[in-house]
């Protein structure tokens, strides 16, 4: 499933040969990232306009902990959808050797 299409061939590839998840994958955790980021000051300036101690746990507890939070429950999931693919990768390149060693004229030993 490695092919030498790119992003772009494998984007329209329409018979889904190819996988562009794993291209792209960094891009998304970087985008993802800095949503939660921008998240995490929405949240510290709401707590702010609502009171100020709100606003103080919310810099120094409640924001870089949701922070982590939800960067560590990206990080897992697109880890499992990159074992996904992978498990995908290494099964087919499995069939692709299993088909090679019966094809005729291949001896088995």
């Amino acid at each position: 499933m490695n092919s030498s299409k790119g992003f772009w061939g494998s984007l329209f590839d329409f018979s889904f040969t190819d996988f562009i998840t794993s291209k792209i994958i960094r891009i998304l955790y970087v985008l993802l990232i800095i949503v939660a980021v921008v998240l995490a000051l929405l949240a510290i300036v709401a707590a702010f306009i609502s009171s100020a101690l709100l606003g103080v746990v919310t810099l120094i507890v409640l924001a870089p902990l949701g922070f982590i939070v939800a960067v560590i429950c990206v990080r897992v999931y697109l880890e499992i959808v990159i074992v996904i693919f992978r498990i995908a990768e290494n099964t087919a390149e499995i069939a692709r050797q299993k088909q090679t060693m019966s094809s005729p004229g291949v001896s088995q030993d």
